[in-house]
């Protein structure tokens, strides 16, 4: 099979602990963008805290997409321009604040480029460093949010957070929901997640779907491995999902992203 895209996760699966690509990550990268494939990331995070990795790559020299907020955003790397975007209401937004309040977890959300939220926490603070956005901690959160954003996270300790997860998918099955991290529970508009778009997008282009290759870790990525022609786990994928995948590879720290390149690109 001759692969056309290439879908990488970004967290815990492209970057290494500390949010770096590594010199052979990006090495085999540009060679396989040299030879006609169009690498894309897809995150969780918001485009902004994604664009600096997308352009280390040559992502707007060779014209290619970033897929942010976990879907709710497709865009173009070399001009910014957005293809497509789909947000949660301020109702709905309001609906899952009063349903974090109910469950005693954290929530923010992103309004003007900045993580909104009403309480502090070790989680929001991860957030804060893996995104780089500003911290706007305000005193009613829904006094604060009186317009659409592209999606909620709920943040606490992960054991708990799992329950959440069940509970919430009950509560509110009109809505996509997905742990990004142990402690991050990720909830966007229906129909939302990183497959939806990535079938929008290779559609778009005209790939097929079995010439996509697709690498995550995480829940928030199941969705797209799942709808890839090869999906892809590295080794530090979340334990129940294992089995989810069509190949697993070397975890994020010891360069699994480059051992696909080279298995199934470069090879």
């Amino acid at each position: 099979m001759q692969y056309k895209m290439l879908v990488l996760d970004m967290d815990d699966t492209l970057l290494t602990d500390d949010h770096k690509i590594s010199e052979l990550n990006k090495k085999v990268l540009l060679e396989a963008q040299a030879k006609g494939v169009h690498v894309v990331l897809a995150s969780g995070r918001p485009t902004s805290a994604m664009t600096a990795y997308a352009k280390e790559l040559k992502l707007d020299v060779y014209d290619s997409h970033i897929i942010s907020f976990n879907g709710a955003v497709i865009s173009t790397v070399k001009d910014d321009l957005i293809l497509f975007e789909q947000s949660l209401t301020p109702e709905q937004i309001h609906d899952l604040y009063d349903y974090s309040v109910k469950m005693k977890t954290h929530i923010i959300t992103y309004i003007d480029g900045e993580i909104v939220s009403e309480t502090d926490s070790e989680y929001i603070d991860i957030e804060k460093e893996i995104t780089g956005l500003r911290h706007n901690k305000v005193p009613d959160f829904k006094a604060a949010v009186t317009k659409p954003a592209v999606k909620c996270i709920l943040l606490a300790e992960p054991s708990y957070l799992k329950e959440v997860e069940k509970d919430l998918k009950i509560a509110m099955p009109h809505l996509s929901v997905a742990m990004s991290k142990p402690f991050f529970l990720e909830a966007a508009q229906n129909g939302i997640d990183k497959a939806a778009s990535l079938k929008l997008l290779a559609e778009k282009l005209n790939i097929h779907q079995s010439e996509i290759i697709a690498v995550g870790n995480a829940g928030n990525d199941l969705t797209m491995i799942e709808y890839a022609g090869l999906g892809v786990w590295v080794d530090n994928v979340t334990p129940e999902l294992r089995d989810r995948a069509d190949v697993i590879v070397a975890s994020n720290n010891n360069d699994g992203v480059a051992e696909v390149v080279q298995r199934y690109i470069l090879n």
